[in-house]
């Protein structure tokens, strides 16, 4: 299985969608530093959105095989530079979260994640399942 780090804001589900990969009861836990298990890595999204922080998800990146820009369905504007993706030495994918919130905007997500590089986008809703298999299977493919 890739390996695969999770980048996003503080919120948008990174370590909802840990356990939800993994196959764990969903709890909420505030992430404080950067977490391993075996095929994630879970960052903190003040990593993301500090940049004297920023360094560090680089530096991490290195161990993973596959790298997810993640967006909320919620979020108002977009964390990404736009082609971010492009200066990556990994696969850069895109991770829309939290699709079954009412007055999600999964589309606006799309649009963050596509301008900033991201060709892949997986959908997911970690309370229902929803996409959690299909970005299973795209970290299982070979």
């Amino acid at each position: 299985m890739k390996k695969i780090i999770l980048n996003g804001r503080v919120g948008c589900g990174k370590t909802t969608l840990t356990q939800a990969l993994k196959g764990e009861k969903l709890h909420y836990h505030k992430t404080q530093y950067i977490n391993h298990y075996d095929a994630v890595i879970d960052t903190p999204g003040e990593y993301a959105e500090i940049k004297e922080l920023a360094r560090a998800l680089i530096l991490y990146s290195y161990e993973a095989d596959v790298i997810g820009l993640m967006a909320s369905s919620m979020e108002d504007y977009s964390l990404y530079s736009p082609n971010i993706a492009s200066l990556a030495t990994r696969p850069v994918i895109g991770i829309v979260t939290q699709i079954d919130r009412p007055g999600a905007r999964p589309d606006w997500a799309e649009l963050f994640l596509r301008n900033a590089g991201c060709k892949d986008i997986f959908f997911v809703s970690a309370k229902t399942g929803e996409g959690i298999q299909e970005l299973l299977d795209y970290l299982r493919d070979e």
